[in-house]
């Protein structure tokens, strides 16, 4: 009798659950990023991972095996478009070729949050950066500490990539503001640290003084050092992201800064948005996260591992 009645309290709880906590546990949200191989978006899954646990809801990541791909990215779009996942949080691997995908997942009515690079369609929300801002702050701190003058080279992000293009005008914003910076050279390093070694070491082949390294992230960056210390060469470097390898560096006086783009947030706050929609929460059409310089000022802010760190509420998400 004992196990009886206890049987009938179980089954009485399923059967009175709130329809919103019963609903919440089949609930699918599908999340897209370009590469396993970028630190950023590995935060941006972690962040994705740590909303649904905490929500309830399922998280199923698609993240091309090759490194911003957009044939496999296209292909798990239509893989999606057959599971029909409640919501997409989508970063797109690139703003032109992905567009005809994004209307296949508006035509089939499934919701999405965008994330990091804007594209057209239809979308429940865009959580992302300035990064036109980003590039422009980046430069000017760098320019400001050179006085004014040097001779300096870039690494570009991936070509064809938004965040790519939008950093490269800061850049041309601050280099227009700032005559006495001459660029040797400029060349994609795709946002990768294997491609940035290689592109800086072909840099300091050709060129016996570099001023400054401009990246346009921390990735790419990482590789440049590895590049330098092979060529027992030393100079200037600020990036982008700050990500803990590149935080750690700026702690050991490697690299000058890095501006937060913080995808750690980027990915919690992108995800709360999902759920919000799910729940008829409201939504801005909008969500520019801040970006700061990180230097020796500040570093230690960003040196908790990315692992360990908590998402905010949706409050402190979008603040």
């Amino acid at each position: 009798m004992r196990y009886l009645v206890a049987g009938l309290i179980a089954t009485s709880m399923v059967l009175f659950m709130p329809q919103s906590q019963a609903a919440e546990s089949s609930i699918t949200i599908a999340v897209f990023t370009k590469n396993a191989t970028n630190p950023a978006y590995a935060a941006f899954r972690l962040a994705a991972d740590q909303v649904g646990q905490s929500e309830g809801v399922q998280i199923k990541h698609y993240v091309p095996k090759q490194p911003d791909n957009v044939n496999e990215q296209k292909a798990m779009v239509e893989e999606a478009l057959k599971t029909r996942p409640d919501v997409v949080v989508f970063i797109p691997v690139d703003d032109v070729a992905m567009v005809d995908s994004v209307k296949k997942l508006n035509d089939a009515e499934i919701p999405i949050v965008l994330a990091t690079n804007p594209l057209p369609g239809r979308f429940v929300t865009y959580v992302g950066a300035d990064d036109f801002d980003i590039g422009y702050r980046e430069a000017r701190y760098l320019f400001d500490k050179l006085g004014g003058k040097g001779q300096i080279v870039i690494l570009e992000g991936k070509a064809g990539a938004p965040t790519s293009r939008e950093r490269l005008r800061g850049y041309q914003k601050a280099l227009h503001e700032t005559p006495g910076i001459q660029v040797l050279a400029s060349a994609p390093g795709n946002y990768q640290q294997a491609d940035g070694k290689r592109v800086m070491a072909g840099f300091l082949k050709d060129f016996p003084q570099i001023d400054a390294l401009l990246s346009a992230n921390d990735s790419m960056a990482l590789g440049a050092l590895e590049a330098l210390k092979e060529a027992n060469r030393t100079t200037t470097v600020v990036s982008i992201n700050g990500i803990l390898p590149a935080v750690k560096e700026i702690e050991a006086g490697n690299i000058l800064a890095s501006v937060d783009f913080n995808m750690f947030k980027i990915g919690c706050a992108a995800t709360l948005a999902a759920v919000r929609y799910l729940h008829r929460q409201p939504l801005p059409d909008k969500v520019m996260l801040p970006a700061e310089i990180i230097d020796k000022s500040n570093y230690k802010t960003w040196l908790e591992p990315v692992e360990q760190r908590k998402c905010p509420d949706w409050a402190g998400a979008v603040q």
